[in-house]
């Protein structure tokens, strides 16, 4: 009896998945496949098998060891994993054993960029079938869950943005590939274009070779692409995604970050999910979430009424909710010390937790209007560096807590720089503390991820401190 099997962890539609997964990779001939997770920071991590051992695998599982969860976004390992309980306080996460990765085939892809070679997403577990709890994908699946028995799924488009550069000097000799713990020397880049002629067919078209290159694998791969758009800072843009439901979205933005990164660096290009990349007269890049829920009895979207309002009862709770925890959820949709650059008054993104009709100049943006299918929310606190899988939880869990306690979001803010609210945390260390004292999301999420979550982040902001100068503290940190 294979793994899988024997703790009953694929579905009837996943064992489908499996068929046809072993047919595509007969068929076309596949040498490699390439098994990934998700890892905290939703960096895909994993093992390249030959084909024929990856097939075997995928009933069986794949091990893989546990140090993995326990590194920083420098790919530094923070616990101390050779000690009882290995930091995390369970002995199946000390001594650097293994855990074991299982495919799920509904996900499985032939890479279009990489020749004969398969990839496929895959959750985690213990030898034992128990779900590995700092997996931030399974962690998505069971707040996907909770949405379900009450009668509804989550669906959300992604627009995300991001800074695509020509590689001038890739910086690969020896003496350029840093220390343990540091990142190697950045390569040496020029700009695709440059800035602020936002949506202009020029420079659209200036930076077309690179885009088409992209788009073309992206469609190959199957993701939902709706647009590609000239933003305003150089060499910007940004790709805006058809709505999904489910794990999917998650799934498509994981993927699609990473393939973008591959595409590129394949063809002389360099690309950067970085909220602020240090180049002169950056903008910072974005990831707006669109969201709704959707009645799992009629499909019809939840947060649609015909007052109005243009927003259900249901919405306004459930947006009261995303108000009422942003500062403890902020970690999650901005995980990075660079990403608290973005939230200053007056420059396209939140700075404080209020909402507004179709203001980009509030956190959350109300869309749609009476009797409109497309009503949904706007997010825009979220930088393209943040896990999906725990932005989406973290907002889920939000507006379900904002539904249950049947919230009111107030007024909308018309001049979104001058209302009075919360303010959003202004660096990492102010959003770790946040979600660290916050009662709801130490529940919701569990006392040992929550812990383990701030560990990782507080041992990024250590390290940060002790390895730049002050006057960088201060920039990043905005101590004063």
């Amino acid at each position: 009896m294979s793994f899988v099997e024997k703790h009953g962890l694929w579905s009837a539609e996943q064992k489908e998945a499996a068929i046809r997964m072993r047919r595509m990779a007969e068929e076309q001939e596949l040498h490699t496949i390439r098994l990934s997770f998700p890892d905290q920071h939703g960096i895909l991590r994993g093992k390249a098998l030959v084909a024929s051992e990856a097939l075997s695998s995928i009933e069986s599982g794949c091990s893989i060891t546990t140090t993995l969860l326990a590194k920083d976004t420098s790919h530094r390992t923070v616990f101390p994993v050779f000690t009882a309980g290995g930091g995390f306080g369970m002995h199946e996460m000390q001594g650097g054993g293994d855990i074991m990765m299982v495919a799920d085939p509904t996900t499985f892809k032939v890479l279009p960029w990489a020749p004969k070679t398969g990839w496929v997403l895959c959750d985690l577990y213990f030898s034992d079938g128990r779900p590995v709890p700092f997996a931030s994908r399974g962690l998505y699946q069971s707040v996907l869950g909770q949405l379900k028995d009450r009668g509804y799924d989550f669906k959300a488009g992604l627009e995300v943005e991001c800074h695509i550069f020509k590689v001038e000097n890739a910086r690969l000799a020896p003496w350029d590939a840093g220390s343990p713990g540091q990142p190697g020397e950045p390569p040496e880049v020029s700009l695709l274009s440059q800035g602020y002629q936002y949506l202009t067919e020029q420079r659209y078209d200036q930076m077309e070779p690179a885009l088409e290159l992209i788009r073309q694998n992206i469609v190959a791969l199957g993701l939902p692409l709706r647009s590609i758009e000239v933003e305003y800072g150089p060499s910007q843009c940004e790709f805006v995604f058809q709505p999904t439901v489910g794990i999917e979205p998650a799934d498509t933005m994981v993927l699609f970050r990473t393939a973008v990164k591959q595409i590129c660096n394949r063809h002389g290009y360099h690309a950067t999910f970085m909220c602020r990349p240090r180049i002169p007269n950056v903008m910072s890049s974005g990831w707006h979430l669109h969201q709704s829920l959707v009645s799992r009895t009629d499909s019809v979207n939840a947060f649609m009424t015909s007052e109005p309002a243009g927003l259900s009862k249901l919405g306004k709770h459930y947006m009261a909710g995303l108000l009422e925890h942003a500062r403890a959820s902020a970690v999650f949709s901005t995980p990075t010390i660079n990403g608290y650059k973005r939230y200053r008054s007056y420059s396209l993104a939140p700075d404080r937790a209020i909402w507004g009709r179709d203001n980009r100049g509030v956190m959350i943006r109300v869309l749609g209007g009476p009797d409109d299918k497309a009503t949904r929310l706007e997010n825009r606190i979220g930088e393209p560096a943040a896990n999906p899988y725990l932005y989406m939880a973290s907002q889920i869990l939000a507006g379900l807590n904002g539904i249950d306690r049947q919230l009111d979001p107030g007024p909308s803010a018309d001049t979104p720089y001058e209302t009075k609210a919360n303010l959003l945390p202004t660096s990492l260390r102010e959003a770790v503390f946040a979600l660290r004292d916050d009662p709801f999301f130490r529940e919701a999420l569990g006392e040992k991820f929550v812990d383990y979550y701030v560990f990782i982040k507080n041992a990024e902001i250590e390290r940060f401190q002790s390895t730049v100068t002050e006057w960088e503290q201060r920039e990043y940190f905005e101590m004063f």
